[in-house]
């Protein structure tokens, strides 16, 4: 932390950080325990799909070109474990990064996909089961550290669960087993919305438009988006399932007000 301005020596000084950093711990621990419970009901909806998939349904294909359950499925067991790394790196401070390369990442679904439907529903719950271990080995300094996504996008560990519950969302939708984004409890949708978002806000070149989203019981959340050249007014609104699924491209936005832009591919 960046030392204090104010004269040393001084009770005031010796009580203040303290006071500021349990503060902050205390904030990202709660940010952090909402999303792990979020996580917990959202895997076990996960299990209740993934469980009735056997060798014939598995190798289906899904909303993603190119890639069957099978994929979907390893992925979400990779994507676990590379999440247990950056909660390792929080915890000790020691770099690990999420995957070895972006090769290795591919390769390792590519191959797991291969395998039996028995075997991929046994590696998604031991990866689903070594995240949640790693999850209560954190302490309430740890949920502070700095982090860094593949992409070399640094952010604290207490958005890790908030992650996990978006990959989870967002892929049981790619599994084409009849799961919809209005299927989300209404308490996971505002944790969906600022992941789902992300990319839209923090790009540098485009329209800025605004977007408004409806929570269920009528509150709305609010951003301001970079996107490619849009006519009309740009502003955008509507249901926060409808938005979720239009910013992923999960969905194609009809049940959206206002003009909509044809969106870069995700991720």
């Amino acid at each position: 932390m960046t030392g204090s301005s104010a004269s040393p020596g001084t009770s005031l000084d010796r009580k203040a950080v303290p006071a500021q950093r349990s503060s902050a711990d205390h904030s990202a621990s709660e940010h952090a325990a909402r999303g792990l419970a979020a996580v917990g009901e959202a895997t076990e909806r996960l299990y209740a799909e993934v469980s009735r998939l056997g060798d014939a349904d598995i190798v289906q294909p899904t909303r993603l070109p190119g890639w069957t359950r099978a994929h979907v499925v390893t992925h979400l067991a990779r994507n676990a474990d590379a999440l247990v790394n950056l909660l390792t790196w929080a915890r000790t401070g020691i770099e690990h990064p999420m995957y070895a390369s972006r090769a290795d990442r591919d390769a390792d679904i590519e191959e797991g996909a291969k395998r039996l439907a028995q075997v991929i529903r046994e590696d998604l719950l031991a990866a689903c089961t070594r995240l949640e271990t790693a999850a209560d080995r954190m302490a309430g300094t740890d949920w502070r550290a700095q982090v860094a996504h593949r992409t070399g996008r640094v952010f604290p560990a207490a958005d890790i669960p908030g992650m996990r519950l978006f990959e989870v969302w967002v892929h049981l939708v790619d599994l084409e087993v009849g799961v919809d984004f209005h299927d989300v409890p209404a308490a996971h949708l505002e944790l969906l919305l600022e992941p789902a978002v992300h990319p839209h806000v923090t790009r540098t070149e485009g329209t800025p438009v605004q977007l408004s989203a409806e929570l269920p019981g009528g509150d709305l959340r609010r951003w301001r988006l970079v996107v490619p050249a849009v006519d009309g007014s740009g502003e955008i609104s509507g249901p926060a399932p409808e938005v979720i699924g239009w910013l992923t491209r999960r969905r194609p936005g009809t049940a959206l007000t206002g003009p909509l832009p044809d969106l870069p591919p995700w991720g």
